[in-house]
């Protein structure tokens, strides 16, 4: 015969046993070694039964008929809905407020049926309106450990993960940007198997149509092996051209190492043009340049454990510096593929015009018409790459003055 207090923590499980996670033997036996070791059932179904947070919250939503909400520790809670607040009260309780939305506080609560928890709310929110959502209680101590250490405007474990994680933002868009970099490279490295292939091409071309040498079949040969490397680097070329792995655009770049770096709006106040910074081009990317130009800390906090949160937001800010020095490379990447593009397509005019010029017109010439027309788009379409580029300012963003 299970207590009451047993059959209504089976019952905030049933969401479980209905979606087929758990059978209802096994729920019970959480609930009996949860009551046996003094912890909470969500906390044996976790360790013990693999059951996943989001699985637990759904059941506990459907048994209240309220949404959830996990634990956030990036969460902006706002300080004037945890001033004077008593984390021995909230732990007790297992209750803590989230957000402040004009007259409405939204409160995280464990067991939202206690009626204890109204009382609670109108000594703390008196007049205001309260909001509930259902969240375990082992999130709701963590949001107390989180945000009632220290009085509010003072805490710092939780700006440490928001810097870690705008830091691990700007990690993922340089790795793209090392990606595309990677793949503008093997462009440029197929263009030059296409530029070989042609000059194989061309000699052989030449060496056929003037009609001295004897090995006629060698000749033709030497031509079969030029066109099948001009034609596997052209193949490359059009893929990264034109069959989706061609790297953004110019202005994509700037504007999502832009976003990247918006973390300064919250973490950091630094004049426009860094600390005395020499004024450059007045793009868009310089300018974001410009705004890390030299920030740098030297701090003695104290407490001294505050140090951390200084060297996080400095370690930010140099990631900053890193991602828009990356971004820099990748359009310089852009530019040298766009160069090689305009080589490649010099070399194919510069080969069937000298061709047409010294055979004269002849069955041939049409070979000679075909590579000036794909000479001539393929330096079109560098130009399109490199010109863009022109704009920037030729330095990086740097740290420190020289």
């Amino acid at each position: 015969m299970m207590s009451k207090t047993a059959a209504g923590t089976l019952e905030r499980c049933r969401g479980l046993i209905d979606r087929g996670i758990l059978d209802e033997k096994k729920v019970k036996k959480a609930v009996t070694a949860a009551t046996a070791r003094g912890v909470d059932v969500e906390h044996v179904l976790i360790k013990d039964y693999r059951v996943s947070k989001k699985d637990i919250l759904l059941s506990l939503g459907e048994c209240y008929g309220l949404p959830w909400a996990d634990y956030d520790e990036r969460l902006p809670v706002p300080p004037a809905i945890i001033e004077g607040l008593d984390p021995f009260e909230l732990s007790f309780w297992s209750w803590f407020p989230l957000a402040k939305d004009g007259n409405t506080v939204t409160i995280a609560a464990n067991n939202p049926d206690d009626p204890a928890l109204s009382g609670q709310f109108k000594k703390y929110y008196p007049g205001m309106a309260v909001k509930i959502v259902v969240a375990l209680r082992e999130d709701i101590l963590w949001y107390i450990n989180e945000y009632l250490h220290d009085v509010p405007g003072k805490l710092i474990g939780t700006e440490r993960t928001g810097l870690a994680y705008w830091r691990n933002t700007m990690a993922h868009w340089r790795t793209k940007l090392a990606r595309y970099r990677t793949d503008m490279a093997k462009a440029r490295t197929d263009l030059a198997a296409l530029r070989g292939g042609l000059g194989l091409v061309a000699i052989s071309d030449a060496m056929i149509r003037s009609g001295k040498f004897k090995n006629v079949m060698g000749l033709y040969a030497l031509l079969f092996v030029g066109l099948s490397i001009a034609a596997y680097g052209l193949a490359k070329y059009l893929r990264l051209r034109h069959k989706g792995i061609r790297p953004p655009g110019h202005q994509t770049i700037v504007e999502v190492t832009s976003a990247t770096i918006q973390f300064l709006e919250n973490y950091h106040y630094i004049p426009e043009g860094g600390l005395g910074a020499g004024q450059t081009k007045r793009t868009m990317l310089a300018r974001l340049g410009d705004l890390l130009y030299d920030y740098s800390t030297i701090l003695y906090p104290s407490p001294a454990s505050r140090e951390r949160t200084h060297l996080a937001r400095e370690r930010n800010v140099l990631a900053a510096q890193r991602t828009v020095a990356a971004a820099y490379r990748t359009i310089y990447a852009r530019a040298r593929t766009g160069l090689a593009f305009i080589r490649t397509g010099v070399s194919f005019m510069s080969i069937g015009l000298g061709l047409m010029g010294y055979f004269g017109l002849g069955p041939m010439t049409v070979v000679d018409g075909v590579l000036i027309t794909l000479g001539i788009l393929m330096a079109a379409d560098g130009a399109l790459w490199y010109l863009p580029v022109r704009k920037e300012q030729a330095e990086p963003p740097r740290c420190l003055p020289d």
